[in-house]
């Protein structure tokens, strides 16, 4: 299906097809000229841990033969691998200067995570209010260095820059409010973090990028939650709150990394009845894709999605029922119970996980289900067929899992 987009997008693809057909050099994909360009941006020259020129190399590869990006696509492929490469540079300038960032203790952290389009995004927003909760916010995982400081942390100029390029999402894809909420100062998924490392679930969101994928689905993604340590580190080494809460549906597919990096992490698992997800999951990857791609297959994208969630779905409960750490340091939320009654919800895990509930967080998340009510942006309508899933197919591949949570 062709990108409905907004003109400015229809118009820079165009553009792009007439630069291809006058047989004119596109957006040149180059791991060697990216590590440059990075270099000289920013005058550094150690990108720290070397893991990351296999998945650099093998993404990239995707990028310039496989995901069949549009010019704009090749741009934006081009600058956020050259931002993620600077940010590499200069966290590693910043612990030489500061190897006390180094020893910073990540302690207890809380991480949601449960199929995409299960409650995740309402859930990490609530609990962030709690002042005694840390959650990374869009800003600062876009534009990690210097490490923010409480005192500048509501005026940073990068929440400018920031806000500037969601912006630019936005006049590209207009749609996309109505889908998922896109904010400089709200909590935003690990996926950004974790892409700092390339061994991340992040890339597959935006592009298709099919032997890259494979070949991640097969890592270890210990070095992945390493480097996710690593930056929590930076972030928290001048405003530490007591735990870290974090979240993203992709850490289904790293639950023994996870616990091997974190061995003192929670879990909240997030459930919802997978035939009310897929549908969404596949409009929410079309739209995306179709912002970088002139023609993205909605049917290759359902079949793509449905089959990968339900194997990262299926690795996470197999790790929880081998007892990879006691059973008490999972926690299990129904989509339906946490709309139903969200303060109840909330109280729950506290309780769970023994954390104390303040009046002062309860007001706090108030405010911010009110001030975020479902379907702000209008709703989001969406259908199975659309993405040529088959209702009955569907409800037998996830039949287990429907039955095991009531779903």
């Amino acid at each position: 299906m062709s990108a409905p987009g907004s003109a400015l997008a229809r118009a820079l693809k165009s553009g792009g097809r007439v630069i291809q057909r006058a047989g004119l050099p596109l957006v040149r994909l180059d791991q060697d000229l990216f590590l440059e360009e990075a270099r000289q941006r920013t005058g550094l020259d150690d990108f720290g841990d070397p893991r990351f020129h296999e998945p650099l190399r093998r993404l990239i590869a995707d990028y310039d033969t496989e995901a069949g990006l549009s010019l704009l696509g090749r741009i934006a492929a081009r600058q956020d691998t050259i931002r993620l490469l600077t940010n590499r540079l200069r966290m590693e300038w910043d612990r030489r200067r500061h190897p006390e960032i180094g020893a910073q203790p990540v302690r207890g952290p809380l991480f949601i995570t449960g199929l995409p389009r299960t409650g995740t995004t309402l859930l990490h927003g609530l609990l962030a209010q709690d002042p005694a909760h840390r959650a990374p916010l869009n800003w600062e995982m876009m534009f990690p260095s210097p490490p923010p400081d409480r005192l500048h942390h509501h005026h940073d100029p990068r929440i400018a820059a920031s806000e500037r390029q969601l912006r630019w999402f936005y006049r590209l894809n207009p749609a996309f409010r109505r889908i998922h909420p896109l904010a400089a100062r709200l909590p935003e998924e690990c996926l950004i973090i974790t892409s700092h490392s390339f061994l991340s679930f992040q890339f597959q969101t935006s592009h298709d990028v099919p032997r890259y994928q494979a070949w991640l689905e097969t890592q270890d993604l210990r070095p992945s939650y390493e480097e996710h340590r690593r930056f929590l580190q930076h972030l928290q080494w001048r405003w530490r709150g007591e735990r870290w809460v974090l979240k993203a549906p992709a850490h289904l597919f790293g639950i023994r990394a996870l616990f091997q990096v974190y061995p003192d992490a929670g879990v909240i698992l997030t459930h919802r009845d997978p035939l009310e997800v897929v549908g969404s999951l596949a409009s929410l990857t079309t739209a995306l894709r179709s912002t970088f791609s002139d023609e993205v297959d909605a049917a290759q994208v359902g079949a793509e999605m449905t089959r990968r969630w339900a194997e990262g779905l299926d690795r996470a409960l197999r790790a929880r029922d081998e007892g990879i750490v006691s059973a008490d340091r999972f926690f299990d939320v129904r989509y339906a119970d946490l709309l139903r009654d969200p303060f109840g919800t909330v109280r729950r895990i506290y309780r769970h996980f023994d954390l104390a509930f303040t009046p002062t967080a309860e007001g706090r998340m108030r405010r911010f289900l009110a001030q975020h009510p479902k379907d702000k942006h209008g709703r989001h309508s969406y259908t199975l067929a659309e993405f040529g899933l088959d209702r009955d197919e569907e409800a037998a591949r996830y039949r287990a899992y429907r039955e095991r949570f009531g779903l």
